[in-house]
């Protein structure tokens, strides 16, 4: 097949799919996956979609390396992140171990746990004062303060983290693909969260559907490796992907 003519083909495929994996060009266009990837290339160079962490999106995705901070973050889509911060609430149980990971509709868990008795670990130096002025039980992970998302990041954090197991951890995130996962724009915040989605029995991406087809720098997760918690359904484009309708 002539590269013209693979070119068209994978465009088509995502104009239909929206994204598409390495893998999945080369099943159904017959190519190695090296092939595949240099046509991602030649085609992000043209502008014609974009290549990320596995394969590509749609031009028409959002993709994004910005960072809100912590203030401008609170004031988007406030109602639908509570909305979905009430039912994340109510899938904790007492004797929980639980993971927070910081982060704005994260944090609003804070205001509907009710009287539930559980362990709570966080990154957040803000949600840990909420929990600790609560008298919940909370540990907060040691490491370097990165001061616009109040977050705690670095290899200590990392290492603290590898040393638990929890049942249940509620994460945040800048943009959801089937391809590209779960992503967020800083590498060093991405690698708490991937560890500390790994180390979780039950892992819970908290998203309103502004996330939705969007891309950010640096993947921690997999589509199908959590459960997405939000306002709305996803119109088809998370192929497999568990979706709770949080109302």
């Amino acid at each position: 097949m002539l590269s013209k003519e693979r070119h068209r083909q994978i465009l088509n495929l995502l104009e239909e799919k929206k994204s598409i994996t390495v893998t999945e060009l080369s099943k159904l266009l017959d190519i190695s996956e090296s092939t595949a990837r240099r046509d991602i290339i030649v085609l992000d160079n043209a502008g014609k979609l974009v290549k990320v962490f596995g394969g590509a999106v749609s031009a028409d995705h959002i993709y994004s390396s910005a960072e809100p901070t912590v203030a401008q973050k609170s004031e988007c889509f406030k109602e639908e992140k509570k909305q979905i911060a009430k039912y994340a609430a109510s899938l904790i149980e007492p004797q929980d171990f639980v993971y927070l990971d910081a982060g704005t509709t994260t944090g609003y868990i804070i205001d509907f746990l009710g009287a539930v008795d559980a362990v709570f670990v966080t990154n957040a130096v803000a949600h840990a004062q909420r929990l600790a002025a609560d008298g919940r039980n909370v540990i907060l992970i040691g490491g370097t303060l990165k001061s616009s998302t109040e977050a705690v990041v670095g290899t200590s954090a990392v290492l603290m983290l590898k040393e638990y197991h929890f049942t249940k951890g509620f994460f945040g995130t800048n943009g959801v693909s089937q391809t590209a996962g779960f992503t967020t724009p800083d590498a060093n915040e991405a690698l708490v969260k991937k560890t500390a989605f790994e180390q979780c029995k039950k892992a819970y991406i908290l998203c309103d559907h502004s996330k939705f087809h969007t891309v950010s720098s640096v993947t921690f997760a997999p589509v199908l490796g959590g459960i997405i918690l939000s306002d709305e359904q996803p119109d088809g484009f998370l192929e497999g992907a568990e979706v709770l309708l949080c109302q």
